[in-house]
C-alpha cells in the first residue's frame, strides 16, 4: 500500500517538470452567482486561517492571520459565545469554531497537513467502518481524525446553535482539514443539524458507499478544485477511493482573480474531467484558492500578526 502511495504522489507532484504540459479536457462551463463566489472566498479565507498557531493553542483570544490574507474575515463583526481547547490527539487534528455576526453564521474549519502526527494520518490509508451510516468505510486517517476532534466540536456546534438558530452551519477545511470536514458536516446533518460543506484541495475521503451517503445529504456539498492540484487525485481510485459530489473545478492558473465564469461543475464521484483530466499536476496550484492557504504555516508567524477584529473563537480543538 505505501508503495501505491508514493507512485501515485511521484506521478502526480513530479511529472509537472516534464515538458509540454497537458490541458485537461473540455468541458462546458457553467458559472456560478455572485453570491457563491462571494462564499467560496469567505470560506477559503477561513480555512487559511486554521493554519495559524494563534487559532489553535490559545484559547480565549480572537482569530488571527497573516496580514492581508483573510481580509472577509477581518471586516465581520462577532461576538465569542464560548470558547475552550483539546489536548492534542494521536492525529493532531486542529482547527476551531467561530461565530461570524455580519455573515450570520457558525463556522468549524479544520487545519490541513502541518505535523507529523497530520502526515502519519495521510498515509494510515487503509478502510475503516464508520457510524455515519450502514456499512460504510472512510480513509482510516481521515476518520480516526474526526473521531479525535468530535467529542468537543459536536457540543461546541450545537450550543452556538442553539443560541443563534437562525445562523448557518458551515464546515470547511484545505488539504488534509478538507478530508476532515465532509465527516463532520455529515455526522452534523445526522445530528439534526443544517450544515453546508466547502472544501478547497481535498483528497478522496471514503469508499463509494459514504461518498453517496454525503453527497445525497441536504444542506449543500461544495468540494472546490484548483488547475492542476495533484491532492485530489489522492488517494487512487484504484485503491477503492472516490469523491463526494459535485466538484466545483476552477479553470483559472494560480494567482489570477477568479470569476464567476472561471468554474465548472461536475457530478459522480469518479470522473475524469475537472481537475483529474489533468495528467501532469503542480502542488503550487494545490497551495492557492483565493488566497494563498499556507500563510502561516510558511511564514511560521508569530503571535504578534494582525487581530481579525471580525471573528471571536468560540471553540478550538
Amino acid at each position: 500500500m505505501f508503495f501505491l502511495f508514493f507512485l501515485s504522489l511521484f506521478l502526480t507532484t513530479s511529472l509537472h517538470a516534464l515538458p509540454g504540459n497537458a490541458a485537461p479536457l473540455v468541458a462546458n462551463k457553467r458559472a456560478i452567482d455572485t453570491s457563491l463566489l462571494q462564499t467560496f472566498r469567505l470560506m477559503s479565507q477561513y480555512a487559511s486561517a486554521a493554519y495559524c498557531s494563534n487559532n489553535f493553542n490559545s484559547p480565549g483570544d480572537q482569530i488571527q492571520c497573516g496580514s492581508g490574507n483573510c481580509p472577509l474575515v477581518e471586516q465581520a463583526d462577532s461576538a465569542t459565545v464560548l470558547e475552550y481547547s483539546k489536548t492534542e490527539t494521536l492525529t493532531d487534528v486542529t482547527g476551531f469554531v467561530a461565530i461570524n455576526h455580519t455573515n450570520r453564521a457558525i463556522i468549524i474549519s479544520f487545519r490541513g497537513s502541518q505535523s507529523i502526527d497530520n502526515w502519519l494520518t495521510n498515509f494510515d490509508f487503509g478502510f475503516t467502518n464508520t457510524d455515519i451510516c450502514p456499512d460504510c468505510t472512510a480513509h482510516s486517517g481521515f476518520w480516526n481524525s474526526w473521531v479525535d476532534a468530535r467529542t468537543t466540536v459536536l457540543p461546541a456546534v450545537k450550543a452556538a446553535s442553539t443560541q443563534y438558530p437562525s445562523y448557518r452551519i458551515s464546515v470547511t477545511g484545505h488539504s488534509l482539514g478538507g478530508a476532515i470536514a465532509p465527516i463532520a458536516a455529515a455526522q452534523l446533518r445526522n445530528q439534526g443539524l443544517n450544515a453546508s460543506l466547502y472544501t478547497f484541495g481535498s483528497p478522496r475521503i471514503s469508499g463509494p458507499k459514504l461518498s453517496s451517503y454525503i453527497s445525497n445529504q441536504a444542506g449543500g456539498n461544495y468540494r472546490v478544485t484548483h488547475w492542476n492540484d495533484p491532492v485530489p487525485k489522492l488517494p487512487l481510485v484504484t485503491m477503492g477511493y472516490v469523491h463526494i459530489s459535485p466538484e466545483y473545478y476552477i479553470n483559472k492558473k494560480n494567482k489570477v482573480a477568479i470569476t464567476e465564469k472561471d468554474f465548472q461543475i461536475y457530478n459522480g464521484a469518479v470522473n475524469w474531467r475537472g481537475n483529474s483530466a489533468w495528467l501532469i499536476t503542480d502542488i503550487e496550484a494545490h497551495r492557492w484558492y483565493f488566497t494563498q492557504m499556507y500563510t502561516c504555516a510558511d511564514a511560521k508567524i508569530r503571535r504578534g500578526v494582525t487581530m481579525l477584529e471580525g471573528v471571536d473563537v468560540v471553540a478550538k480543538f
